[in-house]
């Protein structure tokens, strides 16, 4: 069984890339170890490359797509063999589909992303629960990646909105759920943090009036930092949700 960290085992889906990296850097550097999950390994090995040595030490690369129950029951009985337990589990991987009309979506984009976006976070969170519940000490922490599309979509995201609004249900419902238990279960909503997939808004992106805007962005590391926070409570206290964006991008009063 490998050592484990004062603050425990960490589980970040997703974390090969964009604000997942982020928080798997953040995490490692305050002392977690963490697991980084990813369909890839070529891009779950770069990443922890990247987070130099002392960091890359605590990080550890497991394949898996989370869409798939098999893959994910797989990922967390490693977890289990390896450390032992899970202290800590982060929702984070997810997807989104091309921005067309609702009529002209193709239902294997709404599919897809259903499968990545909510039905991963649920086999996840279920996998979680199956571990935190049976395990001495008891109960751990869970953190959704909601983002901001959880409150408010924007033109043509009805896949990705419907799935995050569905993220704030599964939230909900864990939190009180895993009480007994526990396991708390919070939710970080993100607006416009400046990772690949916001790349393609500094050419502009369109807004419900139909106008194209170059919207402000913040660097993950901001939000991987309030993750921290969150996932550094003492389990008698919990952050349900947290929205953490650009201060001046149009989300208030947005449509």
């Amino acid at each position: 069984m490998a050592d484990v960290d004062a603050k425990g085992i960490a589980l970040v889906t997703g974390g090969g890339t964009g604000v997942g990296k982020a928080m798997v850097r953040a995490l490692a550097d305050t002392g977690w170890t963490v697991v980084i999950a990813g369909r890839r390994l070529e891009v779950l090995d770069e990443a922890i490359r990247e987070f130099g040595p002392e960091s890359s030490a605590k990080v550890h690369a497991i394949v898996a797509d989370v869409g798939i129950p098999g893959s994910v029951r797989a990922l967390f009985e490693e977890v289990e063999s390896r450390f032992g337990r899970l202290d800590l589990l982060v929702n984070n991987a997810g997807s989104g589909a091309p921005a067309v009309p609702l009529d002209e979506l193709d239902v294997e984009d709404w599919n897809r992303v259903v499968a990545a976006n909510l039905t991963g976070a649920f086999l996840c969170t279920q996998q979680a629960f199956r571990i935190m519940k049976a395990q001495t000490p008891r109960g751990g922490r869970i953190i959704n990646n909601g983002s901001i599309s959880a409150t408010t979509p924007r033109p043509n995201s009805a896949p990705y909105t419907a799935t995050k609004h569905a993220i704030t249900g599964l939230t909900k419902s864990c939190a009180l759920d895993g009480r007994a238990f526990d396991i708390a279960c919070g939710q970080i909503d993100i607006g416009n943090a400046a990772t690949d997939m916001t790349e393609r808004m500094r050419a502009g992106i369109v807004q419900p009036n139909g106008e194209t805007m170059v919207e402000p962005t913040i660097d993950p590391k901001l939000v991987a930092d309030a993750v921290v926070y969150m996932a550094g409570l003492p389990l008698d206290a919990n952050v349900l949700t947290m929205t953490v964006m650009a201060t001046k991008m149009p989300f208030v009063g947005r449509g």
